[in-house]
């Protein structure tokens, strides 16, 4: 890393699980993300993938290897300390659905101990920020929104509290396609404007290389390559990362029309 790079946030070294009925979902896998970097992880159904993404709240211990936030060892830290400061997003946004929106957005900072009156402004000017009035959605229930809407909802909360990271498990993959092309240009903007870390889990390439600064291409519980999406396109490591790159252009190239029917 040159001088000028940022300094890491988030690092796996060797990092290894495996659950009790015998799975191997990490075997070795290391990674590193810098301050203010977005990077994808990307790879095959049980791959990994949220495996490692979860090591770095401590939702799932390793059985060997180390995690580091902030150069600090993450089973060092309290575990529930450690997820309040840590932005997260479950795939299926995981609002409490007998809570309004506010009070789902403010979530964190109340349990952090945050004043009310902050706790009231930060969820209004969040949800202004993702085009949800705030007037309008504030004393809305779960079940009252859209798909669309209530992941918006889970993403701000995730940022309620002004985390330095941000893990994102599948957050577009419960939405229809325009919704989800949707929330990947609100991720976008977001992240220009706020310059947080943010990993995310996807299974969609194009949505990796549209929305990463890098993408970590996981295999039978390694990072095979994290590279650029350019660089990953370019000079895929090995068959595998060719085959999932070239499989993702064939599926982007619209099929001839038969003009003799």
């Amino acid at each position: 890393m040159s001088p000028s790079s940022p300094e890491p946030l988030l690092e796996a070294v060797d990092v290894e699980k495996t659950y009790a009925v015998g799975v191997r979902a990490l075997a070795g896998a290391s990674l590193t993300v810098r301050r203010g970097e977005s990077v994808a992880l990307i790879g095959a159904s049980g791959c990994g993938k949220t495996t490692l993404l979860r090591t770095f709240n401590r939702m799932v211990e390793p059985c060997a290897g180390i995690v580091r936030l902030g150069g600090r060892a993450v089973r060092d830290c309290d575990a529930v300390e450690l997820r309040r400061g840590v932005g997260y997003v479950p795939q299926d946004g995981g609002l409490l659905p007998h809570w309004t929106v506010a009070d789902n957005v403010a979530l964190v900072p109340m349990l952090l101990g945050y004043d009310e009156r902050w706790r009231a402004t930060r969820t209004d000017e969040l949800l202004d920020l993702v085009g949800l009035d705030a007037a309008v959605f504030r004393d809305r229930y779960p079940r009252e929104l859209s798909g669309g809407q209530r992941q918006r909802v889970a993403f701000v909360r995730a940022l309620a509290a002004e985390p330095e990271v941000v893990l994102l498990d599948e957050p577009f993959g419960a939405v229809d396609a325009l919704t989800r092309l949707d929330l990947q240009s609100e991720f976008l903007r977001l992240r220009v404007r706020l310059g947080t870390t943010m990993v995310l889990v996807t299974h969609d390439l194009s949505e990796a290389f549209r929305l990463a600064d890098r993408v970590a291409v996981m295999r039978d519980g390694r990072v095979v390559q994290a590279a650029a999406p350019g660089e990953l396109a370019a000079d895929p490591v090995d068959d595998y990362v060719r085959s999932l790159v070239e499989n993702d252009r064939a599926a982007h190239v619209a099929p001839a029309v038969d003009t003799q029917q």
